[in-house]
């Protein structure tokens, strides 16, 4: 939901000024917080390791595969279009560029659907923006998803990461308001995109998600297209045949597409529970995984809140050990800033997510988040993961760029011991996470 500003050309790496603020270590058990399971008594740092400039356009999502990192773009009036794919070389601390992948032009609306005229509220003529990119769990594809002209995702072989090849472009007229995001992963060993297709009011037209088989890459089918979100349906998390939708005003959805036994499947999703956030701005959805026992419990929401003094927004930690009867239980709130995208350590228990202005946050998300003693409760019951101690680290708060503009992240991936962050306004960011523990 970005509308980025402009910003200056020059940049310059701050490798220590996110990190000023202490280096304590981990401390026992208590600290107040209840639940057990390790406590920070002040967030540890992750040190700069090397950043990687985009100053010609501004910088949107990151994947990151083995060596290779790349990184979408979004428009803004002040810089080149955002229709391309930043290609890095991540094997050394600093990241480096090897190419800029440009997407090409849409085919005419004509082309793609007899009779349909391709419209944008905005004024786009082509794809100018790259929301989402993604590398497929076999290493095999990267996916981008566009908006802008016609929306769609383009599909390329990383058979040579270094140069992906365009194989395939799905779009049709479900996907024409454009895509926001794609999330690639599989169901039953079936590789699947799971696209949310941005609302266009000016023609009445509501969100919905699309899914994509992607079985044959180059030759992309549509397997199921439903309206939903309020008024967006803006992301997903699939894992073990359970599909969770981020509604925005609709809360979060929970669907049977295979594995939750009420017969759905992912060409028919089954709703299994639907939970409103009294905030609201559901934005993004991350479903944990207790290495030590597989439990999964904790459902970490993200919430994005637009005002006009910046984004805004909570961690929420939803209790959904049973999926048909959700509930919030926990959150996580840095003042000033709002959370945006997650990645998560799972052998660790640490979730990594982007809080725009304020850098990358840490969060200790092991054992039970529920329990805490009254000093670590708010009023309404829930606890308050800060006032556990749960924060166990901070990178790139507070770092400014040459201008004097503070960093804004969008996405973060954690890769073995190290973090990668998409800064809007500047490019690549690569952090020392080896310490998180």
């Amino acid at each position: 939901m970005i509308r980025p500003r402009p910003f200056s050309r020059a940049l310059a790496l701050l490798a220590a000024a996110s990190v000023a603020a202490g280096c304590d270590s981990v401390t026992g058990n208590g600290g107040g917080g209840g639940g057990g399971g390790p406590r920070f008594a002040t967030p540890v740092a992750m040190p700069v390791l090397g950043f990687g400039a985009v100053p010609e356009r501004v910088t949107s999502e990151l994947t990151v595969r083995g060596s290779w990192a790349y990184t979408g773009t979004h428009r803004d009036t002040t810089r080149a279009p955002g229709n391309a794919i930043k290609v890095w070389n991540v094997a050394g601390a600093q990241p480096v560029l090897v190419d800029s992948v440009i997407v090409p032009l849409p085919p005419p609306a004509a082309a793609l659907h007899p009779g349909w005229a391709h419209h944008d509220e905005e004024g786009a003529t082509s794809t100018d923006r790259i929301g989402d990119v993604q590398v497929s769990d076999d290493g095999a594809l990267l996916v981008a998803a566009t908006e802008g002209g016609p929306g769609s995702i383009l599909l390329y072989s990383l058979a040579n990461p270094a140069k992906p090849a365009l194989l395939a472009r799905f779009a049709n007229e479900d996907t024409e308001p454009g895509v926001h995001t794609a999330k690639v992963a599989r169901v039953n060993g079936r590789l699947y995109a799971f696209l949310s297709i941005d609302p266009r009011a000016s023609t009445g037209t509501p969100a919905r998600l699309v899914i994509v088989d992607l079985a044959d890459p180059a030759h992309p089918q549509m397997v199921m297209s439903r309206v939903m979100g309020r008024p967006y349906q803006h992301d997903v998390f699939v894992r073990d045949g359970i599909l969770f939708t981020a509604l925005w005003h609709d809360g979060v959805g929970i669907w049977d597409i295979g594995g939750g036994g009420r017969g759905g499947s992912v060409a028919n999703p089954v709703l299994v529970s639907r939970l409103e956030l009294a905030s609201g701005y559901v934005h993004n959805l991350l479903w944990l995984r207790d290495p030590r026992n597989g439990e999964k419990r904790w459902l970490l929401v993200g919430e994005e809140h637009p005002t006009t003094e910046g984004y805004r927004g909570d961690v929420h930690v939803v209790d959904a050990a049973d999926l048909a009867n959700p509930h919030e239980v926990a959150f996580f709130h840095v003042e000033g800033s709002g959370s945006h995208n997650f990645s998560v350590d799972e052998d660790n228990g640490i979730l990594y997510a982007a809080f725009y202005y304020a850098g990358v946050r840490a969060l200790d998300v092991r054992g039970d988040l529920s329990a805490c003693d009254a000093g670590a409760r708010a009023a309404d019951g829930r606890c308050d993961l800060s006032r556990m101690h749960r924060e166990a680290a901070r990178g790139l708060d507070g770092t400014a760029h040459a201008n004097g503009r503070q960093v804004m992240i969008w996405g973060v991936q954690y890769v073995g011991g190290v973090l990668y962050a998409s800064d809007i306004w500047g490019g690549l960011w690569k952090l020392d996470a080896s310490a998180v523990r």
